[in-house]
This record gives structure tokens, sequence and C-alpha cells, in this order.
């Protein structure tokens, strides 16, 4: 008789980062974890100075079109926080706070946007 187990790895995602300076970094966003949390969690520098709330952009980053087409609709307060920041992106840029998990987006790249 076998049993199966899944290991926490295999139930995250995982997500290729680019850093402000080009860099990547592969890291595993877990269950429960809005993208903003997997970045910070990985201690890649996203300020998210609000704390998740959607009141800063201070967790800007950019989707590649295809992903940012399969998400939920922006809010009209994320994308109000949005078109103020440095390099908004009409179709790619997402408030990393706001992307919650899902296995669909696993092996996604995700840039941070420039620094605010």
């Amino acid at each position: 008789m076998s049993s199966t187990s899944i290991s926490n790895t295999a139930i995250s995602t995982k997500l290729t980062v680019v850093d402000r300076e080009g860099a990547t970094h592969d890291l595993e966003w877990e269950p429960g974890q809005s993208m903003m949390e997997a970045l910070r969690d990985n201690d890649l520098p996203v300020l998210a100075s609000c704390g998740g709330t959607a009141s800063c952009a201070t967790c800007h980053v950019f989707l590649e079109q295809e992903v940012f087409d399969t998400l939920e609709e922006r809010s009209e307060d994320e994308l109000e926080l949005l078109v103020e920041a440095e390099g908004y992106r009409e179709c790619g840029s997402r408030l990393s706070c706001q992307v919650g998990f899902s296995r669909d987006l696993n092996g996604v790249t995700v840039t941070l946007a420039p620094e605010e």
C-alpha cells in the first residue's frame, strides 16, 4: 500500500524575477501569499510600504502581456496608483500586492518596476 504526500514545493509556484539591475532570481511562491509577499519574503527589493493594502505603488511590477491578460482586471484604486507610478505600462503594470497566488502563473517572469 502506498501513500501520497504533497510537499510544500509541490504545491508552490515558481516565479522568475528580473530585478532593477537586470539580474534574474528564481523563487517559490506559496499558496496564500500575494505576489508582493513572495517577492519580499525572498529578499527582493520591494518596499511595499503600505504592507499590501494597495495604497502606494512601491510594489509595482511588469508582467508579460500574455500573463497580464489572464489576470482579473485592475481595480480603480490600483489603476489610479499605477498611472502615477514611474514607468507605468497600460498593458503589463500591476501592484504585486494585488496579484494572488495561482498555479496558472507557474513559470512566469516578473520584472520589478523602477523604484519610486
